[in-house]
């Protein structure tokens, strides 16, 4: 079973937070959550992870260099900082040497990928990529040579693992599962994601299965609408049986890189007066047991995410999980279902058939 363990660590606002650095480092880094999702744009905007606490561990090279890193349903980029790098960022993370890897092969291909708060640039290479036990040989990645200023930091993860399709990957690399689907490494060609709640541990990504004991609620199926993101279509979100956003259909995308959930603004400013929260989300916590649930209307079924999942704590303070964001479109408006979402399903991503799989979790 090719299972990759996940580790849910505190993200870094938290990190932040703690350190009384959060307020300084907002106003130095404004950003744009919906960059990342422009059509024939290459961009990844980390910012997303400045909430995200699950990351898991990888290895390149022979012998084995070890990495953590997000695997990321909303890219379809491998990349990890090198040695090659000197900015602050690349030092206090673990770089790949591709001196001390017998398999590692050069080339002359750069990579650069823009993130709302600044840039990446570095070199493609190819090498043995272990993931889960998986040995995926000559799988092209990025190494990083430069990562301007002070984001990635205090970033928890050394890189990224992405998992969408191969028409939005940057410089045309192949993607890490496409690589595993095509040389035969993976008994199904899908994955599978369980996000743990709160503290709880046991969270993973398991590759070329799914794991019966995570379905016992069924699995519902939706095709998806694009092969770009894990891309699906919704009816409606609603909640006291009215629908309340999407009322005329709208387009979502099921992404493990994204911790909350990302509205568009004007179902963000509804949201956040029918809930009875501040404009910037602030909620009293004495009044979390009263919220209803938030229904996501998918493919003729219901998708219920109840309020102990979408109200964020942290210190004694109650906020909304969800993140107001415009995204351009030719189906109309884009919702961003990310870890809010996922934690209360376990989701199956199936690239055989172009779909993707929700159930339930108790």
């Amino acid at each position: 079973v090719h299972r990759v363990p996940l580790r849910k660590m505190k993200s870094l606002r938290q990190r932040l937070q703690e350190q009384g650095l959060l307020e300084s480092y907002l106003e130095q880094h404004p950003y744009n959550l919906a960059a990342k999702y422009f059509p024939g744009i290459a961009v990844e905007p980390l910012e997303n992870y400045m909430d995200d606490e699950y990351f898991g561990t990888i290895s390149i090279g022979t012998p084995p260099q070890e990495f953590t890193v997000v695997f990321d349903t909303g890219s379809s980029n491998l990349w990890v900082p090198s040695v090659f790098c000197s900015s602050p960022a690349c030092r206090n993370h673990n770089r790949f040497n591709p001196a001390e890897s017998s398999t590692f092969l050069s080339t002359n291909d750069t990579l650069f990928i823009a993130y709302g708060t600044g840039s990446m640039t570095g070199v493609l290479g190819y090498d043995t990529v272990n993931v889960a036990g998986i040995n995926v040989r000559n799988q092209i990645f990025g190494l990083a040579e430069t990562e301007p200023g002070d984001f990635f930091y205090y970033t928890p993860f050394d890189g990224i693992l992405g998992l969408a399709f191969p028409s939005i990957a940057s410089s045309g690399a192949t993607p890490v599962f496409d690589n595993m689907m095509m040389e035969n490494l993976v008994d199904r060609h899908l994955f599978s994601v369980y996000l743990s709640r709160d503290s709880q541990g046991g969270s993973f990504v398991l590759f070329g299965a799914i794991d019966p004991y995570y379905t016992t609620k069924g699995i519902s199926w939706i095709p998806l609408s694009a092969e770009t993101y894990w891309q699906i279509s919704m009816e409606s979100v609603s909640f006291n049986g009215a629908a309340v956003a999407c009322s005329r259909g709208c387009q979502a995308i099921v992404d493990t890189g994204t911790t909350l959930l990302a509205v568009p603004i004007r179902a963000f400013r509804t949201l956040m007066r029918l809930l009875g929260a501040s404009s910037s989300g602030e909620i009293s916590c004495e009044a979390v047991s009263n919220l209803p649930s938030l229904i996501f209307h998918i493919h003729g079924k219901e998708f219920p995410v109840p309020p102990r999942a979408y109200v964020l704590r942290s210190n004694g303070f109650c906020t909304l999980g969800f993140q107001g964001m415009d995204v351009p479109t030719e189906e109309g408006e884009l919702w961003i279902l990310g870890d809010v979402f996922i934690r209360e399903y376990y989701i199956i991503f199936d690239r055989a058939n172009n779909k993707v799989g929700l159930s339930r979790l108790p």
